[in-house]
C-alpha cells in the first residue's frame, strides 16, 4: 500500500478545524461555570432572605406588659436581740473593805435599797475633822461678828472709833466669816463621801452578776464592777435594717417577733426609736422595739427573728423580673413606643418576689417588653402581643 504524504494544504486546513473545534469548547466550559456560579449564588441569597425572615418573624412579635402604679410592701424575716431596758454597774466610788453585801445573783431589787455597806475608817474620821473644824470656825466667826457690831455701834458717835480700827475690825470678821462657809463646804464634802460609803440601787431590777465578797478591797477604777443590775420588767429589741429597707416604713409601727427558747410563742413589739443612722461596717440602721415583760418570761440576752411588714408611703412601679435586662455596665427595661423599641435604664428597689420594685423613667401605662434581653436593640420596629398583668 502506498502512503502519500499530506499537502501543505491540507495539513493548514486540519490545524484551523481543531482550533476551532478547542475554542468552541472553552466557550462552552466559561458559560457552564458561570451558569453554576449563578445557581450557587442564588441559592445562598434564598437561603439568606429566608433566615432574614425568620429573624425578623422573631424581632417583629413581642410580648409586652403594662407598667401600673401599686403600693409597695414587703415582709421581711431579721435577726435580733434582746436588751434590758436599764443596765448599770454597780462600782465603789471610795476605796475600803466591803464590810457588808446583802444581795446575789437573781436578787430582786427596789430603787434605794441598800445593796453594800463599804468599810473606809479614814474617811468616817476625815468626816469627824471637819465638823469640828466647822465647830471652830463657827464660833471664831460669832466672835468676829460680835466684836464688829459692837465696834461699828461705837463708831456712831463721833470721835469714840478711829475709821482705821473699823475697817480693821471689819476686815477679820469678813475673813472669819468666809473661813466658816469654807469649813461647811469642806464638811459637806466629806459627808457626801462618806455617804458613799452605803450603796443602794438606782431603780428596780434584777441582780445578776456579783463579783465580790465580805472582806474585798474595792474602790480600784480597774477592778470589775461589784455588781450589775439589770431592768427586765420591759425590755429593748434591737433589729439590724440593712440599709434597702432605710427608706420604707413599718405597718402598724409594730411587729411580731419569736425566741429560740421559746419558739411556740409568739410576742409582740412596737417601734418606739431608730438610730437615724448607717452603720458603716454592717450598712444597717437600727431599730428599737419596746417589750412589755411582766411575767419575766424574755429574757436579756436572747436572740429573736423579727417579722417586719414594710411597705412604702407612696406607691410605686414594679415590674417582673423578666422585663429587666442586667448587663455589666447597667439594668434596664425596653419600652415599646410608637412601634419602636427604647432601652431605659432603671434603679431596682425591693425585690417583692414575683415583681421587682424599679426607679427610673417609667411611668403608669408605659407598655414594657415582658421578656427583654440584650438581643433586642434599640429603634428596632416590634409588633406587641398583649399579655394580661
Amino acid at each position: 500500500m502506498l502512503v502519500f504524504p499530506l499537502t501543505l494544504t491540507t495539513m493548514k486546513a486540519k490545524i484551523l478545524a481543531s482550533k476551532k473545534i478547542g475554542t468552541m469548547l472553552r466557550i462552552f466550559a466559561s458559560a457552564c461555570c458561570i451558569l453554576l456560579l449563578y445557581a450557587c449564588n442564588s441559592k445562598e441569597e434564598k437561603r439568606d432572605a429566608k433566615t432574614a425572615d425568620a429573624k425578623q418573624d422573631k424581632v417583629d412579635s413581642v410580648a409586652i406588659y403594662i407598667a401600673k402604679s401599686d403600693s409597695v410592701e414587703k415582709t421581711i424575716t431579721l435577726p435580733s436581740e434582746l436588751l434590758p431596758y436599764e443596765r448599770v454597774e454597780i462600782r465603789s466610788k471610795v476605796q475600803g473593805y466591803l464590810k457588808k453585801i446583802n444581795v446575789d445573783i437573781g436578787t430582786r431589787v427596789r430603787k434605794g435599797q441598800l445593796l453594800a455597806l463599804i468599810d473606809a475608817p479614814e474617811i468616817t474620821s476625815r468626816v469627824s475633822e471637819f465638823t469640828e473644824k466647822v465647830q471652830s470656825a463657827k464660833a471664831k466667826y460669832l466672835a468676829s461678828k460680835d466684836n464688829y457690831d459692837r465696834i461699828h455701834s461705837a463708831s456712831e458717835t463721833d470721835g469714840v472709833i478711829a475709821l482705821s480700827e473699823l475697817e480693821k475690825v471689819k476686815n477679820t470678821f469678813l475673813a472669819d466669816s468666809a473661813e466658816y462657809k469654807a469649813a461647811i463646804y469642806n464638811a459637806a464634802t466629806y459627808k457626801q463621801i462618806g455617804n458613799y460609803l452605803a450603796i443602794t440601787s438606782p431603780f428596780n431590777g434584777v441582780v445578776i452578776k456579783r463579783n465580790a465578797h465580805e472582806g474585798t478591797f474595792v474602790g480600784n477604777p480597774s477592778e470589775l464592777p461589784l455588781l450589775v443590775i439589770e431592768d427586765i420588767s420591759r425590755l429593748r429589741l434591737q433589729v439590724a435594717v440593712p440599709e434597702v429597707y432605710a427608706g420604707t416604713t413599718l405597718k402598724k409601727q409594730s411587729i411580731k417577733f419569736t425566741t429560740k427558747a421559746m419558739p411556740e410563742k409568739v410576742f409582740d413589739a412596737k417601734l418606739v426609736r431608730k438610730s437615724e443612722n448607717i452603720d458603716n461596717a454592717t450598712r444597717s440602721e437600727i431599730w428599737e422595739f419596746e417589750v412589755p415583760n411582766p411575767e419575766k418570761l424574755l429574757k436579756a440576752g436572747m436572740y429573736a427573728d423579727a417579722k417586719l411588714s414594710l411597705q412604702r408611703t407612696k406607691p410605686g412601679i414594679t415590674l417582673p423580673s423578666s422585663a429587666i435586662v442586667t448587663t455589666l455596665e447597667k439594668k434596664f427595661a425596653i419600652k415599646v413606643k410608637q412601634g419602636k423599641t427604647e432601652w431605659v435604664d432603671i434603679n431596682q428597689g425591693l425585690n417583692l418576689g414575683d415583681k421587682i420594685e424599679v426607679f427610673g423613667s417609667i411611668s403608669a401605662g408605659d407598655t414594657l417588653v415582658l421578656k427583654a434581653n440584650e438581643e433586642l436593640k434599640p429603634d428596632v420596629p416590634v409588633h406587641v402581643k398583649p399579655v394580661k398583668n
